[in-house]
């Protein structure tokens, strides 16, 4: 009897030592975590920036300017009564430079106090025509002191007021479902000289919700997809040109008269300098934001030195890999992050002294979600696509981790095809050109990190879109992402 015991004992130790339930997911390599809000705000995130001594700065779009020490977790109301600020640049703990809608305007604490007492006009030499559309967006400063913002056009569902701030187009009236300029300068990025001036730096622009400069202090511009906006872009922009919409024209000091909107497409498209970047509607992004270079130099993990960009309508964010190619910035974007309790409207993007990167949310009426997040690097290295370059004859993935040679050798799992978006007044466009594109061969290197594709043809003007199949790490671990645009606008001899 005590034999038996002892065995029903033993298997019932046995038992209750197997695992009797779902395994855990495995880590993340990054987290997202939500910020609470302050009681009765309305938490439409305009911009957000981080003071030198660690603190969040925020502004929404209903004119708070808030601060929250991430210490204690306590918000502070730093300035109230602007309109619609939608960007801040930081001074010092206790000086902001604020976009708003009627201008730019510096907002400081001068007695220490914690709340600004000094609302000062910096600059507001543009036009105001009372078009709801009519945002603003900056200022960013570049290593010269200059500072930069963008200038929405107005929507042809808005109106314009009868009394108007600056001078009243009449030559662009004729503008059914186009967004149009109105009063100077809609649709223009503008230069802030170091002695205060503001001066018409470049045009062509619908809605440039996002400023940057990158690690080469290259001047970057979001844009959002509309009419003449096919699917959104990332411009490099460069004094003097001119990026696709029309509206902005009449502005612009050589304009030689006539209603743009009635120029003829083979014309306009000569003048325009084309996107770095293009974003799949509906496959990659439907309205980017705030793009922002990742300097935490590694914190954040493997990608420094690349560019992250905010998408209002879906949970994601998504990154930016640029190369130069015969003197011209082109590049990839890939899905950085998709859901993982990361909201829609990722409006505004900054990092943090600990490397983290802070995610402000906005809605305003379209697709979206209200208030801030934070997104944490855990230390586990993802198993992702770091870079994706162009050659001579295909492309080379590099990735974060050596891969499993036996999937990463088989041509099927590099779909490929191309397509482009056409240049029009009308809002969006499909996609044309659509073919898929045979991956001929397929080389690893000695580290197993670099992946070299040979594609049957390489054509500029077209984004080439990669689905990845099951590719894998050395370890096992599967991708995090498996879509990648690449945008060729330049062969590479």
């Amino acid at each position: 009897m005590g034999k038996t015991v002892l065995i029903l004992l033993s298997i019932w130790l046995f038992i209750a030592a197997v695992p009797n339930g779902p395994k855990p997911a495995p880590k993340a390599a990054y987290r997202v975590e939500t910020i609470p809000m302050p009681d009765g705000l309305s938490a439409e995130t305009g911009a957000i920036e981080f003071l030198p001594d660690g603190r969040l700065v925020a502004s929404f779009h209903r004119g708070e300017v808030m601060i929250y020490n991430p210490k204690n977790r306590q918000w502070s109301l730093f300035a109230e009564g602007l309109h619609e600020p939608l960007g801040i640049l930081v001074v010092s703990n206790s000086e902001l430079i604020i976009m708003q809608r009627p201008e730019l305007t510096r907002v400081k604490d001068r007695d220490g106090d914690g709340k600004a007492d000094l609302y000062e006009k910096v600059t507001d030499a543009f036009g105001i025509s009372g078009n709801y559309h009519e945002f603003n967006y900056g200022p960013i400063r570049d290593k010269d002191g200059n500072l930069f913002i963008g200038l929405n056009t107005a929507s042809p569902n808005g109106g314009v007021r009868s009394e108007v701030r600056g001078l009243r187009d009449t030559v662009g009236t004729d503008h059914p479902k186009q967004m149009f300029s109105p009063v100077p300068y809609r649709g223009w990025i503008m230069k802030l000289t170091a002695d205060n001036k503001l001066v018409p730096y470049a045009s062509g622009f619908r809605s440039p919700n996002g400023l940057a400069f990158d690690a080469k202090g290259r001047l970057l511009v979001a844009d959002n997809q509309g009419d003449w906006v096919g699917t959104s872009p990332l411009f490099h922009v460069q004094e003097g040109r001119f990026y696709g919409h029309p509206g902005s024209l009449v502005w612009n000091e050589n304009w030689r008269g006539g209603n743009p909107f009635t120029m003829p497409l083979p014309e306009l498209e000569t003048m325009r300098t084309k996107a770095a970047v293009l974003f799949p509607h509906g496959i990659m992004a439907n309205s980017i934001t705030q793009p922002v270079l990742d300097k935490t130099g590694g914190k954040f993990g493997p990608f420094a030195g690349q560019l992250l960009i905010g998408e209002m309508n879906q949970e994601r964010i998504v990154r930016v890999m640029l190369e130069e190619v015969d003197g011209q910035l082109q590049g990839a974007c890939i899905p950085f992050l998709d859901g993982q309790g990361l909201r829609k409207g990722n409006n505004r993007l900054a990092f943090a002294p600990d490397g983290s990167l802070w995610t402000g949310q906005n809605d305003h009426g379209w697709a979206g979600a209200q208030g801030i997040q934070r997104i944490v690097f855990t230390g586990k290295p993802p198993m992702d696509v770091y870079t994706m370059n162009l050659t001579p004859t295909g492309f080379e993935l590099t990735f974060t981790q050596p891969v499993d040679p036996a999937a990463a050798t088989q041509p099927d799992n590099y779909k490929f095809r191309h397509y482009r978006y056409e240049y029009h007044k009308t809002y969006g466009s499909p996609q044309f050109d659509v073919q898929a594109v045979p991956v001929k061969t397929v080389t690893i290197s000695k580290d197993r990190r670099k992946v070299t594709l040979t594609l049957d043809e390489l054509k500029p003007g077209l984004i080439y879109e990669l689905t990845l199949g099951e590719i894998r790490a050395a370890n096992g671990e599967p991708l995090a992402n498996k879509l990648i645009c690449y945008t060729l606008n330049k062969l590479k001899r």
